[in-house]
């Protein structure tokens, strides 16, 4: 018998690592996954003799576009926010963390306080203080500038309002991303910041020509991490929508799976476009 390469030792021992994760994703993920992919194809029904299938074909999703109009009006409400919420998201991040990066007095307290909503906002922490109002900043609206900008209609005015409506919320969803953000520009080398100094490079210049280009794949990264977690929070409408006719008799497991294969397909298509966009401009930009 041939002794093994050591290739063939190192994938064979990467494979025997990677082998308890295979088996629970198989077990644990794509099993449920391809079952609900079956059901959202059938009526199903719970009895005391257990679950009972009925294939209606493209039932179930014609129900969802043609007769519930509330998951169509939840639906177009989550891509509103996610259009909104993404770009505000990694910008601040971004900020904070250039910020942050400087050596200033008590940056690693700061660090920790943009760090600790993470792990304090949780789903029920966040609906609390949705009811008591704390997520959103009422004063601001009561100055004059922001009264005629909110009076006209536009686009401008609906992102300002929802900006105002949210903007403590969508500020504590930065907290990983500033972090990601943070790690990335601590791996640039200064060597290279004194020679565009040396060059008579301003500092604007230097985070243009820089940073954005050295940190450009995490802010891919950072995308598709907040599209994900604003998809799979746990106040998400969609979701509700989605749990609520899981349970229903008219609708059932059956409707439930369907609605949420057509969100996950929306989902994978938002970040195959934010991805191939910001990819597509990245290689233009910076080739």
């Amino acid at each position: 018998m041939k002794q093994m390469s050591m290739k063939s030792k190192n994938t064979l021992t990467g494979l025997m690592f990677i082998s308890p994760w295979i088996l629970g994703f198989l077990i644990f993920t794509a099993v449920p996954l391809f079952y609900s992919l079956f059901l959202s194809f059938q009526q199903v029904k719970i009895t005391t003799q257990g679950i009972q299938t009925k294939f209606v074909k493209f039932d179930n999703f014609q129900y969802a576009f043609t007769v519930d109009a509330v998951f169509t009006q939840k639906l177009l409400t989550f891509l509103q926010e996610l259009v909104l919420s993404v770009p505000i998201i990694i910008v601040f991040s971004l900020i904070i963390a250039l910020l942050l990066n400087q050596p200033i007095k008590f940056r690693n307290f700061f660090r920790t306080i943009f760090f600790l909503p993470v792990i304090i906002a949780s789903g029920p922490v966040i609906n609390e203080l949705i009811a008591q109002g704390v997520t959103s900043i009422p004063s601001i609206k009561e100055y004059a500038i922001f009264e005629s900008m909110l009076s006209s209609e536009g686009f401008f005015s609906t992102v300002l309002l929802y900006l105002m409506d949210n903007l403590i919320i969508i500020l504590w969803f930065s907290g990983v991303q500033f972090l990601i953000f943070l790690a990335a520009l601590q791996k640039i080398d200064q060597q290279v910041y004194e020679a565009a100094k040396i060059d008579g490079a301003s500092n604007w210049e230097c985070f243009w020509k820089v940073t954005l280009p050295s940190i450009f794949p995490m802010i891919v990264v950072n995308t598709v991490y907040t599209i994900v977690m604003f998809s799979i929070f746990s106040l998400n409408p969609v979701i509700e929508h989605i749990q609520t006719n899981m349970f229903q008799i008219d609708t059932g497991f059956g409707y439930a799976s369907a609605l949420s294969w057509i969100y996950f397909l929306l989902i994978a298509a938002a970040l195959a476009i934010s991805v191939g966009l910001l990819t597509f401009r990245g290689k233009k930009k910076y080739a």
